[in-house]
């Protein structure tokens, strides 16, 4: 199996084209403002003294700054230039590292489904969500031939009803508005040709700074001026939940500072609260922690894949369901904060899914 990550990283260019990557200077410079000294972040970095500082010079030279100020009584810390060198670094990677992990898994998934034995390659088109990564991080392991695409909810039907996926992914709330959000997707699929498979149960709320700055304590706060929002595509699960939740508070959603933007993952949505650039977002819970942020539940809400009923008991369904049913599988994603796959694996009946039912077997 081949692992594919996507990282961001930064390149110096002086005013001769010459090139210099931040990436190794970044870490050098993350590890000199933690020791307070460049032989001791050296050490910790594998790298000699000499080494060390041959890096440094090479990117002031193309600065033309120095990176490195000498305090007395607090040895080497960085300088303001050096500050403004790590912080441009981690922010190019958090507004960045959501869409760049879903770009990994499509790469990943296209290269191994070369690699694995042939046999009937599962297509899934998916809301984006941490499960469903987990999901094809399983199939891949299991040398199942997989193909993801992350699409947002309504895509992934659609793509469904054309037949370009054996499994699409996209997610209801319970109790209010599940039968609003249903209504998105009703026409495009038949109780008598489609059936649901349930991955899981979680929770979707908002992202605040750690401490909660701005002492946001539900949706309401998002109509206040000194709030910045940022939001999900048109076409979301999670876009569609939002508008609905603020339009039944008597919050006009276009008048929500920062509505207007639009970002593709919940990843992303972290990313720009954790970087300052926004006060508030919306998505699960595991994004909020990942980028160390608090979390503020506001809704439950059941994720799903819509598939063809006369393939669930053929290859390659057969396996997922073999899989989502498997206590490994739910025990990876329990360890989800905000996550429930008790009835991971269980098949619902198109309307038991949209009215809230989970019979199903």
């Amino acid at each position: 199996m081949i692992k594919v990550e996507c990282r961001a990283q930064l390149i110096v260019r002086d005013g001769e084209g010459r090139e210099s990557s931040l990436t190794d200077v970044v870490a050098l410079l993350a590890l000199v403002a933690e020791e307070g000294s460049i032989a001791h972040a050296a050490r910790r970095k594998g790298l000699s003294y000499r080494h060390a500082w041959g890096l440094l010079r090479e990117v002031e030279e193309h600065l033309g700054g120095a990176l490195i100020a000498k305090e007395r009584g607090r040895g080497s810390v960085l300088s303001e230039l050096g500050e403004a060198v790590l912080r441009s670094q981690r922010l190019c990677g958090e507004r960045l590292q959501g869409n760049l992990q879903a770009l990994a898994s499509e790469v990943a998934s296209d290269l191994n489904r070369w690699l694995a034995p042939h046999g009937p390659e599962l297509r899934i088109h998916a809301s984006h969500g941490y499960a469903v990564a987990s999901l094809v991080t399983a199939l891949v392991a299991d040398q199942v031939p997989v193909e993801i695409k992350y699409r947002d909810s309504v895509d992934a039907i659609t793509a469904l009803t054309r037949g370009e996926c054996d499994l699409a992914g996209f997610h209801l709330p319970r109790g209010d508005f599940r039968s609003a959000c249903a209504d998105a997707y009703r026409q495009w699929l038949d109780p008598q040709r489609h059936v649901l498979l349930h991955l899981t149960r979680r929770k979707q709320g908002l992202f605040v700074g750690r401490g909660n700055p701005k002492q946001i304590a539900g949706l309401a706060d998002l109509a206040r001026a000194d709030v910045r929002f940022v939001n999900r595509q048109r076409g979301s699960g999670t876009r569609m939940l939002i508008d609905l939740l603020l339009t039944r508070i008597g919050i006009d959603p276009e008048r929500v500072n920062g509505y207007a933007s639009s970002e593709l993952t919940h990843s992303a949505i972290a990313a720009f609260v954790a970087s300052g650039v926004a006060d508030v977002g919306f998505g699960v819970e595991p994004a909020a922690h990942h980028f160390g942020l608090d979390f503020v539940p506001i809704a439950d809400e059941d994720y799903y894949f819509a598939c063809d009923r006369t393939q669930i008991e053929r290859e390659p369904l057969l396996s997922v369901l073999k899989l989502l049913r498997s206590g490994a599988f739910r025990q990876v994603v329990a360890r989800l904060e905000g996550y429930d796959p008790a009835e991971c694996g269980k098949v619902v009946p198109l309307e038991d899914g949209w009215a809230g039912l989970q019979s199903g077997l």
